[in-house]
């Protein structure tokens, strides 16, 4: 029995002896092994540190997401542990018309401010305006020399309110999330559908604001769209929090007070101080009734006409009558209601007989006020005309003929062309504003004229078979060679340095050189293209076509634009010039 249990005592011992040193084993060669790695690759992994700390100094920027539908906020960090990340605000992939990110970096910051200044003072044409944004809102790094970031952007959000681009504003708004003067964008959005009397749209554009942007009329408003939309509760939570920090005011605290229920009758008081002011003062009050002063605000006009708050019987007090001329010379009151007060002002029968002379006599609004309905009680084509025309004398005399101009041209179109004097078609063309036929042709090609032949398909085409557009070029070019008689136009040079720019190989008997060396091209933008300064250059563009229709240009200024537009490889902004001016369409 005895040696029984010893032996199982011996056997349990050994086991119990066996488990200890597997543990102790295990912990030392754990150790051991930490203490090898480390003193091994003790060197390596410092310098993979070095390079890995390198590649993270590098700029990096991801362009691909860089896009029109995208809300991720685009940062560039030049070295992390010391300067801020550069924040990229636009709207289009550089590659969209082969510019690049440091198209603005080596320009001074003065020219390009002043340029800008220069072309808000040009009616630019839908091509130019096309340019323009493309370039101001393409993605890029500011300039380095005296003109901030901040100020940049702001000079380009100056433009896009100045202009009214309403579509173009809220695609910034949803593509960049924060930005200096995003709440001014907000606030241009909100009073805009405000002024038109679509408060719903307005509330929907107030979505824009969030949490980091402190703005107290932004916040105002918000409040009331929560009331409008029956969100009470919240909109108390957002008034309170607003009283709190102070930044409510007595006007606002009454019309909300009264519109979430908790005040019987609000106050009579109507503020013109804001659009947001005026509109709660017309909303809340009973009997609401405003007259405005020729001082009244532009979108407080608007938004009285929107909301049909000026009514228009017998209008008798001249100063009313003529504060309302001007407002809709400025395009704050609607032009059509001017005439409608024309023709409820009263006049004899004498007066109507003799109007051509009679207007003389009268004040300058009586006077054109009789002169319209002489107009229209007229049936003698030639009278009519003669009335017509000395009517558009007669308000730019005034400087109010932005009021007649689309009236004149619309009473203009409405006549049969036959009927009209021989000595007034000219006139009469002139007057008419044309609609702008924004639908091309279709391309008619001509082998016989090299800038009419198939190779303008190197620029007219997307992914053009170069040896395709060789072939069709050297079949042109040999039936022009035969005729001793042809004559290289500006428009064939033009097409002869696209191609060579493309990369298609011209024969060697034709020079290019000799065909141009009367053509000269600016050496200021040449400069600016040699020095990489493409934002510039394009401003400059935007400056020398101005408000004229692209097709329009001369061909020796036609001519430099595609030689300097080669030389910078703007190739896409090029191909759009040139599919405009040379094919012959039908």
């Amino acid at each position: 029995m005895l040696p029984i249990k010893l032996s199982n005592l011996s056997n349990n011992f050994l086991i119990f002896l066996f488990v200890i040193l597997f543990f102790c084993s295990s912990s030392f060669g754990e150790e051991k092994s930490v203490d090898i790695w480390s003193k091994k690759d003790s060197t390596k992994s410092s310098e993979e540190n070095k390079k890995d700390d390198a590649v993270k100094e590098k700029s990096k920027i991801d362009i691909s997401k860089i896009n029109q539908n995208t809300k991720e906020e685009i940062q560039i960090s030049d070295n992390q542990n010391e300067d801020p990340p550069v924040k990229l605000v636009g709207l289009y992939d550089p590659g969209k018309n082969d510019l690049s990110l440091e198209m603005w970096s080596g320009t001074n910051g003065e020219f390009i401010r002043d340029a800008i200044k220069r072309i808000e003072k040009i009616k630019l044409s839908k091509f130019s305006e096309e340019i323009f944004l493309n370039t101001i809102l393409t993605y890029s790094y500011a300039p380095k020399n005296n003109l901030s970031e901040s100020e940049f952007l702001q000079l380009k959000i100056n433009w896009l309110i100045k202009n009214n681009k309403i579509e173009v504003i809220e695609n910034f708004l949803n593509n960049n999330l924060e930005f200096d003067g995003k709440s001014k964008l907000i606030k241009f959005l909100v009073d805009f559908y405000i002024s038109s009397a679509d408060i719903l749209e307005g509330c929907k554009k107030a979505d824009f604001v969030n949490k980091e942007i402190k703005d107290k009329y932004l916040e105002k408003f918000r409040i009331y769209c929560l009331v409008l939309n029956e969100k009470k509760e919240e909109a108390q939570l957002n008034f309170d929090l607003l009283r709190e920090e102070g930044r409510s005011d007595k006007f606002f605290d009454d019309k909300i007070l009264f519109l979430l229920g908790m005040k019987d009758k609000p106050n009579n008081t109507i503020s013109d101080k804001n659009l947001l002011n005026f509109y709660l003062s017309s909303v809340t009050i009973e009997n609401f009734n405003y007259e405005p002063t020729k001082k009244t605000d532009k979108n407080i006009w608007k938004y009285l006409v929107a909301s049909n708050l000026i009514v228009i019987d017998k209008l008798e007090d001249p100063e009313t009558i003529k504060k309302y001329e001007t407002a809709a010379n400025e395009g704050t009151f609607e032009k059509e209601k001017i005439f409608e007060i024309y023709m409820s002002i009263p006049f004899n029968i004498t007066q109507l007989i003799n109007a051509s002379t009679t207007y003389q006599s009268l004040e300058s609004y009586e006077g054109r006020a009789l002169i319209y309905q002489k107009i229209l009680l007229s049936d003698n084509m030639e009278n009519k005309l003669n009335l017509l025309f000395l009517l558009k004398d007669l308000f730019e005399k005034e400087k109010l003929d932005n009021i007649f101009k689309e009236k004149l041209s619309d009473t203009l179109k409405g006549m049969d062309p036959d009927d009209v004097p021989e000595e007034y078609k000219k006139i009469v063309k002139r007057s008419i504003i044309l609609e702008k036929n924004i639908e091309l042709g279709k391309i008619k090609y001509d082998d016989k004229v090299l800038h009419r032949s198939k190779a303008i398909k190197i620029f007219t085409e997307n992914n053009p078979n170069k040896e395709k557009v060789n072939k069709d070029f050297l079949n042109s070019y040999k039936k022009i060679k035969r005729n001793k008689k042809y004559f290289f136009s500006i428009k064939d040079i033009i097409l002869l340095e696209t191609l060579v720019s493309d990369g298609i190989e011209i024969p060697k008997d034709l020079s290019i050189q000799n065909l141009s060396k009367n053509l000269t091209v600016p050496s200021t933008m040449s400069s600016l293209v040699e020095n990489g300064e493409i934002g510039l250059f394009m401003l400059k563009l935007v400056e020398i076509i101005g408000s004229d229709e692209i097709k329009n240009l001369d061909p020796e200024t036609l001519y430099f634009i595609n030689n300097l537009l080669n030389k910078g490889k703007i190739k896409k902004v090029r191909n759009q010039i040139l599919n405009l001016t040379l094919p012959l369409r039908v």
